[in-house]
């Protein structure tokens, strides 16, 4: 059973962040248009952003520096749900999307807390 809540759980939680991450470089112009238009140079953070989210994904799996990987990931996250989903919310246009995507990033933000305090201790 501990490997099904141990590296199972991790392995299932973190591959789709790593896809995610690919994701990000396989269409990144076409993401831009979720970049906040206030921040310059789109393309830059969505790169950056898959990078981010494929260095969790192997630190995750790997157990080398996951807490630290998983607070960031978190933090990452949450950055998302303050500069674009929450704003999301405001246009009536957007609003749906918003709240599933405010939604999706407040579940995965509570799984890199839960994978912090669980795995933190053993990196």
């Amino acid at each position: 059973m501990k490997t099904l809540t141990g590296t199972a759980a991790r392995i299932i939680y973190s591959v789709p962040l790593g896809i995610f991450g690919i994701m990000h470089f396989m269409a990144g112009h076409e993401m831009t248009g979720m970049v906040p238009a206030f921040m310059p140079g789109k393309i830059f953070w969505v790169y950056l952003t898959g990078i981010a989210l494929i260095a969790a994904t192997i630190s995750i799996i790997t157990k080398k520096h996951i807490k630290l990987a998983s607070l960031l990931l978190a933090l990452m996250l949450m950055i998302f749900v303050l500069t674009m989903h929450v704003p999301g919310l405001m246009n009536p246009d957007m609003m749906q999307m918003a709240m599933v995507s405010l939604l999706k990033d407040i579940s995965l933000i509570g799984g890199a807390l839960i994978i912090a305090g669980l795995f933190g201790k053993e990196s």
